[in-house]
């Protein structure tokens, strides 16, 4: 072998070598000293600020350097700031996650209004937990099962917050497939603020995860003050027996079809979090591991539990591949989608 080969090698090995070091330190050290923030779409006290909060108080350990991270709750127009931020805002240095409702993506392939980012270019870092919708009332409404809802003779008040979220297009769905007599009072902030309506007899309650609502609402759901009447879900789940499924009340295929790919699909990516477009594939990979190891971490497992946090994850993967999915659905989808939106 020549002197000039030699050479040649000696600086391709050096070259990686050094390539190496420069990775192995990013993965290792860029995030020794920092501090992560977690943007939450939600105001504190609802179910995403719940699930953000418990998340960043173990998550730091999970990743090399064990940064700070603070949560940043930064709620308006259902999560979509947040949203928005996170995308167009938020330094792309992998120090910034978003966390705001997965509807949104729905909404930009409808042409919502307002929406300013392409979910397709998000770097996507995981899903704590499935959400199961579920329509919960107050005693004083009158509204204590499905059947009663059914007759009524006035729309029943129901609060929303936003397009894209689900107390804002679970009930617009249901009006739409099962004819149920719906009067939605959009606005409000998040679900803390729909409570309290409903408490004081401005609402009669709303739509959106059970998750949420027996967490927040547990007080109400205890006493007897808070009724769930109904489940939006494919199968009944194991905390509301005896609370009948809203397909079972659909009469056509198209009512069904529109119950699933409306709330029951936009279950599974509801909770997302994310990451600005651009941010390092090795970071994204940094954190995406490091959300999964979180939610197996025992005693974040044990903070989840005492909190009556369900966890079911999405890696960030598998949230990709859904995101993609959702772009393809077909023309006849959407267009019975958005009517039932409007």
């Amino acid at each position: 072998m020549t002197q000039r080969n030699l050479a040649l090698i000696g600086s391709i090995v050096g070259i990686a070598l050094a390539t190496t070091l420069a990775g192995g330190a990013d993965h290792g050290m860029f995030y020794k000293d920092k501090t992560v923030r977690l943007i939450v779409g939600a105001p504190a006290g609802g179910g995403f600020d719940t699930y953000s909060r418990t998340l960043a108080r173990h998550m730091a350990k999970h990743i090399p350097g064990a940064p700070t991270i603070v949560v940043e709750n930064m709620s308006g127009a259902g999560t979509l700031v947040a949203a928005n931020y996170t995308y167009k805002a938020a330094k792309p240095d992998g120090l910034s996650i978003g966390n705001f409702i997965g509807g949104l993506i729905i909404g930009q392939i409808l042409g919502q209004p307002g929406i300013e980012f392409d979910a397709r270019r998000f770097e996507w870092v995981g899903v704590p937990s499935k959400d199961n919708i579920v329509c919960a009332f107050t005693k004083a409404s009158g509204i204590t099962s499905v059947e009663k809802w059914m007759a009524s003779k006035t729309p029943v008040k129901i609060g929303g917050t936003g397009r894209g979220t689900a107390p804002e297009d679970s009930p617009k769905i249901l009006k739409a497939a099962l004819s149920l007599p719906v009067h939605l009072v959009s606005g409000y902030k998040g679900t803390p603020d729909i409570r309290l309506a409903a408490e004081s007899g401005e609402l009669a309650g709303g739509c959106w995860q059970w998750e949420s609502i027996k967490v927040t609402w547990q007080r109400g759901i205890e006493n007897g003050d808070v009724i769930v009447v109904l489940q939006v879900t494919s199968k009944p789940l194991p905390d509301l027996p005896g609370v009948p499924l809203a397909v079972s009340f659909a009469k056509t295929e198209e009512a069904r079809g529109l119950i699933q790919i409306g709330i029951q699909d936009q279950g599974a990516i509801t909770r997302l979090y994310a990451l600005p477009p651009g941010t390092p594939k090795e970071r994204t990979q940094i954190l995406r591991k490091a959300f999964v190891n979180t939610l197996k971490d025992r005693d974040f497992i044990a903070d989840a539990k005492k909190a009556r946090l369900d966890i079911a994850p999405t890696p960030g993967e598998e949230l990709e591949r859904i995101v993609n999915d959702l772009f393809g659905l077909d023309s006849n989808s959407l267009t019975k989608l958005k009517e039932a939106l409007k």
